[in-house]
């Protein structure tokens, strides 16, 4: 199911995707880019005839260009190419006539850029002209020396393309600290050829430069908190993005939100070490920066304690320290009970039920109290999760699904007229495991569909598509798990391909779609009889999960005939699945143990093994578990001679099964029904022995369709086998001859095997 805890990881930084921001001591300055931007601006203003949709693409264009990182002189042409072919000549050409002439046509340049705009009124109000006052502020305040190596590194911008390194202006003259390098590599031509303006920000990275405006790291780190948070796969690499935020943080130790995006970068590589130590540098430099420096309310250093030591606490959630989340969550409530701050003791109050359900510790009476508290101060974000919640430990205990799926609809309705579009994504993703756990696959891909198509409700930037959240994750792995269980193996492998593309193996859901795609190959290997490619994966399924790589390797030595390391690694299964309370797999480990009995000491011991797994699927609602455990019931007592019996349990669950059930599920309850109706028909009279028999190879034709279509080749085999013997007793002989030369075909190119149709399912 979608995780619920993740919603509630607080980030202080984040506004609808706006960073506030304040960089402390970093003034303005004159680059060369900015006069390229400048220039732009002029020929703009200058140039009246211009098309009406040309002008909307620069006028679309500014404000990046303004707030974005310098670019190359290369790069800048390309995206002013772009959207308009004829400015990028005119600006070219003045950018060449400043550096191929002289000095005095750069002051010359300066001296003009205000005749085009002072007559404005957008000059005085505008973000335009609040770019070009400040520029030609910071120009003006120039001493001759400075405009001279201004006018060198202009020469240098456009004659080499390079952006200009800050060490041709030093530190002591522009009031900036120079971080020259000059090992630091050059950009390749491959590089330059930039599609997009926003990429300019991964070359950066890969020189060493000095220190960003005011305007240029506020919108970095929106930009880089806003794809983090959205499109994890659009931000920058964990490493390069840290490199980037240790160039900010060298020049402003105290810059806060540098610390706090660190801190997010930190948790993509799981780091505890970086993400401790940014996360509190966060908080002290939030406190620093507080103006009253209150110790209790809802400013001041009083409120940045308590969400410090509550974002500390979910730190170690997420890292599994449990006895230190609790420690830190207790820190948190008694400070925030001190302050009297009703917020924060519902956010420590979510997360503590949090905490107990990642113990596997009964949290129903927390969560509840979770609800009605968060209800009663109107905070319907935290209360629809503590539903959601509630719905997901109602899951696992066995309740109806109409109850749950009443209280999601309730949910639903309050997520949709508050525009609550992540919370309206993980309550399809929880209505989709719901019904896929309760048997239910048909209504299941439904509502994996509408997961898919829906339209987010998150304003979208930065060419952002919502569809990077664990609720997306999920519902592909449901389709591709649904799509695998029909034999459509090609959409799996396109499903697959779209998940490695939107979620690398370097993000943080990464896993859900790893784990998936390992029990399809695992399930696949095992269908076509091929063990030896089967064992790598459980190897790796174990290392993403334990509970079912055991599991899985206990499948694999039962199909290898070794019983006894499979009965051993059941049994301690067993153990961990009641002490975890994993219904699901403990059902699963018992039908393993029984067909374990069937091969070892007979059919009469297993008895009681379904028997309890029967009553166990039946109380959780599990309703492919139940069909499951009847087929193996049906089958036990065919083989202890009780054909009528077992042939009516077959019948009863074979509409579940042909309507939900998987390829394979269909096939052997198919194959099933009709070893059920060959014993009957050797129990009948002989005028109705022949009509049973022929109902019996009707009954095995459609099974083969089903292992047909999986290339399931040993259950093919015993199908032929079967219908050898029937056809013989119908005395036909030329399909009786077709069957048996089909058998034999594959029982040469399968490897011989102990199970054999006679004992197993």
């Amino acid at each position: 199911m979608a995780s619920v805890h993740e919603s509630l990881y607080f980030n202080p930084m984040m506004t609808n995707g706006v960073v506030h921001a304040n960089i402390f001591g970093i003034k303005d300055w004159v680059t060369p880019y900015k006069i390229a931007v400048l220039a732009l601006l002029y020929e703009m203003s200058t140039t009246k005839p211009m098309a009406l949709l040309d002008r909307r693409r620069l006028n679309k264009l500014i404000l990046p260009l303004q707030q974005g990182p310098d670019l190359t002189l290369e790069q800048f042409l390309k995206i002013v190419e772009e959207c308009c072919l004829r400015m990028v000549n005119a600006v070219k050409l003045r950018l060449f006539l400043m550096a191929d002439g002289e000095l005095q046509d750069m002051e010359h340049f300066f001296t003009i850029l205000p005749s085009a705009f002072s007559d404005s009124e957008p000059f005085k109000t505008s973000v335009v002209g609040l770019f070009m006052r400040q520029m030609l502020l910071a120009y003006n305040k120039l001493s001759f020396s400075q405009v001279y190596k201004l006018y060198k590194s202009l020469q240098q911008f456009c004659h080499r393309g390079n952006q200009p390194e800050l060490s041709a202006l030093p530190a002591e003259d522009m009031e900036l600290t120079s971080n020259e390098d000059p090992s630091a590599d050059h950009i390749d031509k491959d590089e330059l050829d930039t599609p997009s303006l926003h990429q300019s920000e991964l070359s950066r990275s890969e020189e060493s430069q000095g220190p960003l405006s005011q305007k240029q790291a506020e919108y970095f780190l929106a930009r880089q908190a806003y794809l983090l948070k959205n499109d994890e796969n659009k931000a920058m690499s964990p490493a390069k993005l840290q490199d980037e935020l240790n160039n900010i943080l060298k020049f402003n130790p105290d810059f806060a939100e540098a610390h706090y995006l660190s801190y997010l970068n930190s948790l993509r590589v799981q780091d505890i070490y970086i993400s401790t130590h940014s996360l509190l540098h966060y908080f002290d430099r939030l406190i620093l920066s507080g103006a009253e420096g209150k110790s209790n309310g809802d400013e001041g250093y009083g409120r940045s304690l308590r969400y410090a030591v509550l974002n500390l606490a979910t730190l170690h959630c997420r890292f599994g320290h449990y006895h230190q989340a609790d420690l830190a969550l207790q820190e948190a409530i008694r400070i925030a009970q001190e302050a009297n701050d009703h917020v924060c003791l519902q956010h420590c109050l979510s997360w503590l039920y949090t905490l107990e359900q990642m113990r596997g510790s009964d949290s129903v009476v927390l969560t509840e109290d979770s609800v009605k508290i968060a209800a009663h101060f109107c905070l319907p974000y935290l209360a629809s999760l503590g539903i959601q919640s509630l719905v997901q430990q109602g899951a696992k205990q066995g309740m109806p699904a109409n109850k749950l799926l009443d209280a999601l609809r309730g949910t639903d309705i309050m997520h949709w007229k508050q525009s609550l579009s992540e919370l309206i994504e993980i309550s399809l993703a929880q209505t989709t495991s719901i019904w896929r756990m309760y048997g239910k696959s048909t209504m299941a891909q439904q509502q994996a569909q509408l997961l898919l198509n829906m339209n987010s409700l998150e304003p979208v930037n930065f060419s952002v598509q919502q569809n990077n959240t664990e609720a997306f994750a999920v519902a592909l792995c449901h389709l591709a798990e649904l799509h695998a269980e029909q034999g459509l193996y090609p959409v799996v492998t396109d499903i697959m391909k779209h998940l490695k593309q939107q979620f690398p193996p370097h993000t943080q859901h990464a896993k859900l779609w790893m784990l998936c795609d390992l029990k399809i190959q695992f399930e696949k290997a095992m269908n076509d009889g091929k063990y030896h490619l089967a064992e790598p994966h459980v190897t790796a399924i174990t290392a993403l999960n334990s509970t079912e790589g055991m599991y899985r390797k206990a499948q694999l030595l039962k199909a290898l005939n070794q019983t006894t390391e499979a009965s051993k690694i059941l049994q301690q299964l067993q153990q961990q699945c009641e002490k975890s309370k994993n219904t699901q797999m403990s059902i699963r480990v018992m039908l393993a143990s029984a067909e374990l009995h069937w091969d070892s000491s007979g059919f009469a011991t297993a008895l009681p093994l379904l028997l309890q797994a029967l009553a166990l699927s039946r109380q959780h609602n599990l309703q492919s578990l139940t069909s499951e455990t009847l087929l193996h019931l049906a089958f036990t007592q065919l083989m202890l001679g009780i054909s009528e019996q077992a042939l009516g349990l077959v019948q009863d669950v074979l509409e579940s099964v042909l309507a939900h059930g998987s390829l394979m599920d269909k096939g052997r309850a198919l194959l099933l029904a009709a070893r059920c109706q060959m014993a009957s028909a050797g129990a009948a009279a002989q005028e109705h022995r022949l009509s049973a028999v022929e109902l019996a190879v009707h009954t095995l034709d459609e099974a083969a369709v089903y292992f047909s279509r999986l290339d399931c080749k040993e259950r093919m085999r015993d199908i032929y086998y079967l219908q050898a013997r029937l056809h013989q007793t119908l005395g036909n002989i030329s399909q009786r001859n077709r069957c048996a030369m089909l058998f034999r075909l594959l029982d040469q190119e399968l490897p011989s095997s102990r199970m054999t149709v006679v004992n197993r399912l």
